[in-house]
């Protein structure tokens, strides 16, 4: 089912780009090239035409029209002189190439493009590199394939949690995790030993463990011992940690380790679809929340903890290319005073915000389920918000922030898109 769902996902992704840039008008000086048709010698390789114009390089490959930089083009040539191979590395100086560079020949085969430069260097690029690598390539691809989920969705899925001697000793198992991770941006691990030095074990398998103001491994019970609404027994609203980090910390991971009382399930929500609906019902208010940066902030004066944390960005973050949503910065609870935006703006303002806080509250996109002991929860704090229903009695989690860019890494090493 969820592979069914990904292909909806990657269809909806292309189709739904958002604004199509208009595209500046061709040079009014004479082609210098007239247009070449490939003869491919296999009947299924894309069709290609190509025209020079005074500063850029018109290439139509299959339906991919790609106006590529003649700088660009020299930039980025992988010849041995220019790029290391090895390494993965240019070599090429690229403040030496003269700016108004233009080559001198050009020609086109079934599969390669081929440039030669007035120094008398060779740039060979395949069709199909360029048609993925161009900026019209990578507006038509996705980033990050996800499968946006409700509470019914998820549950038809039957996503499996991992057990954790496969996670911890197995490749297959850690890689199947993984997955579920990227795609639904929560996973669970169960029959894990409920300490916090068996979570800290759990944690390192997949990243480097961040240290931020609330140490590298925390506890959390409701003893106000920090000046945050989450150290008591109060109901928390859905919400993304850290939002008044400069860089929000990437990945969450809670671990109940005892509970003596009623209440507390936790509760989580797909920030992206609900992002979504936003773009397809109302895409200036989507825009707005893309556009508008706002301070989030913490103040906290207790004990010996003294720290005054400010973070700026929009609610949404999105990929300008191809309008693909990446963090969402979204909690109400620490959002600092609206100075950051005009009078004019701030009504539109405040009507998105009310769109997309709607769509997170929609009961059917409320995923709630009960932590306890020995099933660890690990949550992309840049997708998915959580919160808390109120509780009684003494409860205790222990968890951590890991680093996004290890977490990505592993998954990459195990074959994964990420």
């Amino acid at each position: 089912m969820w592979c069914q769902r990904l292909a909806w996902l990657l269809r909806g992704q292309c189709g739904s780009t958002g604004r199509r840039w208009p595209w500046l008008p061709r040079d009014p000086g004479p082609v210098l090239a007239a247009p070449v048709r490939c003869h491919p010698t296999a009947p299924v390789s894309p069709q290609c035409a190509w025209q020079l114009h005074q500063d850029h390089l018109e290439l139509s490959y299959g339906s991919t029209v790609m106006r590529l930089d003649f700088m660009w083009l020299r930039d980025h040539c992988r010849s041995a002189s220019c790029y290391n191979a090895k390494t993965n590395q240019r070599s090429l100086d690229t403040a030496s190439v003269d700016l108004a560079i233009r080559p001198q020949a050009v020609r086109v085969d079934e599969t390669t493009l081929f440039l030669t430069w007035p120094d008398g260097h060779v740039t060979r690029y395949g069709l199909e590199w360029l048609a993925r690598n161009s900026y019209e390539g990578q507006k038509q691809q996705v980033m990050h394939p996800r499968i946006l989920w409700n509470a019914e969705i998820y549950r038809q899925a039957q996503v499996p949690s991992i057990d954790c001697r496969s996670f911890l000793e197995t490749d297959k198992g850690l890689r199947e995790f993984l997955q579920n991770f990227l795609l639904y941006g929560i996973a669970f691990v169960e029959n894990v030993t409920p300490t916090k030095e068996d979570t800290e074990i759990l944690a390192e398998r997949i990243s480097i463990i961040r240290e931020t103001i609330y140490g590298r491994m925390w506890y959390f019970t409701s003893d106000f011992s920090r000046g945050d609404t989450a150290y008591t027994k109060l109901a928390l609203d859905r919400h993304t940690d850290t939002t008044y980090f400069q860089e929000p910390c990437g990945i969450q991971v809670f671990h109940c380790l005892k509970h003596e009382g009623t209440g507390g399930r936790t509760l989580l929500v797909d920030g992206f679809h609900a992002a979504k609906q936003v773009l397809l019902q109302a895409p200036e208010h989507f825009e707005l929340l893309a556009k508008v940066p706002l301070k989030h902030e913490y103040v906290e004066n207790v004990g010996g903890c003294h720290n005054h944390m400010i973070g700026v960005g929009p609610v949404l973050n999105v990929y300008p290319w191809n309008n693909e949503l990446y963090l969402i910065r979204y909690n109400n609870y620490d959002r600092a005073v609206i100075n950051t935006v005009p009078h004019d703006v701030v009504r539109r303002w405040y009507h998105a915000h009310r769109a997309l806080t709607a769509e997170l509250r929609r009961p059917d996109n409320e995923l709630w389920v009960k932590l306890k002991p020995g099933k660890a929860l690990f949550v992309d704090n840049w997708r998915v918000l959580h919160g808390r229903e109120a509780f009684t009695g003494y409860r205790q989690l222990c968890g951590c922030y890991l680093t996004r860019d290890d977490v990505l890494n592993t998954a990459r090493l195990l074959g994964l898109q990420a």
